[in-house]
């Protein structure tokens, strides 16, 4: 077996994360030695006590990482240790990175200038539009984009990511052969081509509840920071707010509308000291220092180049009228300066591209 095999092994084995791995590296110098120890000398080590031992005696290593090599095989998945040089810079910095990522895609070098961005799965038109947009913004500028690939704001954060053909990170509650949630697998496929999946748990672990806060630690931790789209009171993007400062990375958040339910955490946030973000170019700002030399040019007229470029003169003109708020026929009308008619053509020919959605009571809204 290669060290990386016996790495997988001891990954698989629920009671050792990275601080009973370090104990057990410290004691006997490789992971091969780990399982030539006896009882004895493996009860020596701190936080390793009779149970543990055993689980290490026991367990099947032959069968066990035969399994977890043929799901690697069948979902085009590579597994990278936490003593591999290709490890990700920034979550060898923290207090407990994974021993073993399991990776579809590719991390590279330059996904150390990482960012997240996260937030309510319940989230609102304008929060699912705003982290779509910080998305773009912060990939258009050369960030990779880190998210959890959950409902609402982590997959809308991906979404303008891979709109502006930039780099994007997901990682997941789950093993990369169970990708949660199911409706998101093919966002995953697209991620995996421009970025990477990634998951610190065995190939074929289920998406259990208690997976997610710690999965958490590593969306911050290969991060430079955090930005909170929309958070509930008792949301996991505060876990993931709390993992950012115990990490030393910086905490961003966009304000929300008062007395809203997924206001509550990102306000709170503000209040206690976060950033307020309201575009990229406050989080650049924040980062510059670091990120100094690295990022491209802005171009303020990117975004619109890439969504109106398929758009005559008056499609144009009345999505450009339309805002990440709903705005009722008349607003729009008002505002593009066309006649009642046109626009209504022009509405309906932009929601057939997918650029627009019709709302309750005649409104609309941009989706993108």
């Amino acid at each position: 077996m290669t060290e990386l095999e016996y790495l997988m092994v001891l990954n698989l084995l629920p009671e050792i994360g990275f601080i009973r791995f370090n104990n057990l590296m410290k004691r006997f110098g490789s992971p091969k030695n780990i399982f030539k120890a006896s009882r004895a000398q493996l009860e020596t080590v701190e936080k390793i006590g009779p149970k543990i031992a055993d689980e290490i005696l026991n367990c099947d290593k032959e069968k066990t990482l035969k399994c977890e090599l043929k799901l690697i095989d069948k979902y085009g998945v590579k597994a990278i240790s936490c003593l591999d040089k290709d490890y990700p810079e920034n979550l060898k910095e923290i207090y407990d990175p994974p021993i073993i990522l399991y990776v579809k895609g590719d991390i590279i070098a330059e996904d150390k200038y990482a960012v997240a961005i996260v937030g309510s799965r319940n989230a609102s038109r304008y929060g699912i539009a705003t982290a779509e947009r910080l998305g773009y913004e912060l990939a258009a500028r050369g960030f990779t984009v880190a998210s959890g690939l959950a409902r609402g704001i982590d997959a809308s954060g991906h979404k303008g990511a891979l709109k502006a053909k930039g780099r994007t990170l997901a990682v997941l509650g789950s093993g990369l052969a169970e990708v949660y949630p199911p409706e998101h697998l093919h966002l995953a496929e697209d991620i995996a081509k421009a970025g990477a999946v990634v998951s610190e748990f065995p190939m074929a672990t289920l998406p259990y509840k208690d997976n997610f806060p710690r999965r958490n630690r590593i969306i911050s931790g290969l991060s430079l920071g955090v930005v909170v789209v929309e958070a509930a009171k008792n949301s996991g993007a505060l876990i993931t707010a709390d993992f950012a400062l115990e990490q030393g990375r910086e905490l961003f958040a966009v304000p929300g509308q008062a007395r809203a339910m997924t206001s509550f955490g990102t306000n709170a946030l503000i209040r206690q000291g976060a950033r307020l973000v309201e575009s990229a170019d406050d989080i650049i700002e924040e980062l510059s220092e670091v990120v100094k030399g690295h990022l491209k040019a802005a171009d303020k007229k990117e975004g619109k180049v890439v969504l109106t470029a398929k758009l005559n003169g008056p499609e144009e003109k009345v999505f450009n009228a339309m805002a990440e708020e709903p705005k009722s026929v008349d607003e729009i009308v008002d505002e593009a300066a066309l006649a009642a008619s046109e626009t209504l053509s022009c509405l309906t020919r932009l929601e057939l591209k997918g650029l627009v959605e019709r709302l309750p009571g005649k409104l609309y809204v941009r989706k993108a």
